[in-house]
């Protein structure tokens, strides 16, 4: 179940942590668990696995162990290898803790890194914080609507160019039409029509 698929949102909130670890020869492993005195809702997201700059020219296989069902199957996350793919992006992996992250093939170092969010209850305390933010919000100043001065001066604008353009007109000598077609102003006469 994702955090968008709640039902009462209104006194729960998420809450996100940013969580990363790495998995090397020295620690093939780590899990990811959360304390059991917190009964809140906790999802570990996923976001990118990549590569340290120690990193041997080899492959190297991340699992991933989910704890949910009865019986735990390792999945391959991501295939590494620093000259071909020393990093993916992890887009869409939600994962309900506990989880185990091993390092199946390769020596590392590997980074797994994404968010750790939890759903928080919010206090009577919170509330009014919040309430007293939107009343702050509410009684800043706004900005005046434009009013009838803006509307006034562009008026004013467009009376003034029509001016202009009546003087243009009046002060310039009155020209015949330029000719259409082919060669026309150049001196040349038209072909005749056949």
């Amino acid at each position: 179940m994702s955090f968008t698929d709640s039902s009462d949102s209104r006194d729960e909130r998420p809450v996100s942590i940013l969580w990363g670890c790495e998995l090397s020869s020295d620690r093939s492993s780590y899990t990811f668990q959360v304390p059991e005195d917190w009964h809140c809702e906790q999802q570990l997201v996923l976001r990118t696995i990549c590569l340290g700059e120690t990193a041997r020219d080899e492959f190297h296989v991340v699992e991933v162990v989910t704890e949910d069902s009865d019986s735990p199957t390792p999945v391959p996350l991501a295939t590494l290898k620093p000259s071909v793919l020393p990093t993916a992006t992890l887009a869409g992996v939600e994962l309900n803790p506990p989880v185990t992250f091993r390092l199946r093939a390769g020596s590392g170092p590997v980074y797994i890194s994404g968010q750790h969010v939890s759903m928080t209850i919010l206090s009577s305390d919170d509330d009014d914080d919040e309430e007293e933010e939107e009343e702050e919000i509410e009684e800043a100043p706004k900005k005046p609507p434009k009013g009838s001065s803006a509307q006034k001066s562009s008026t004013a604008k467009k009376r003034k160019l029509e001016k202009e353009d009546e003087l243009r007109n009046s002060l310039a000598p009155e020209a015949p039409p330029p000719s259409k077609g082919r060669g026309a102003g150049r001196g040349k006469k038209a072909a005749p029509k056949k």
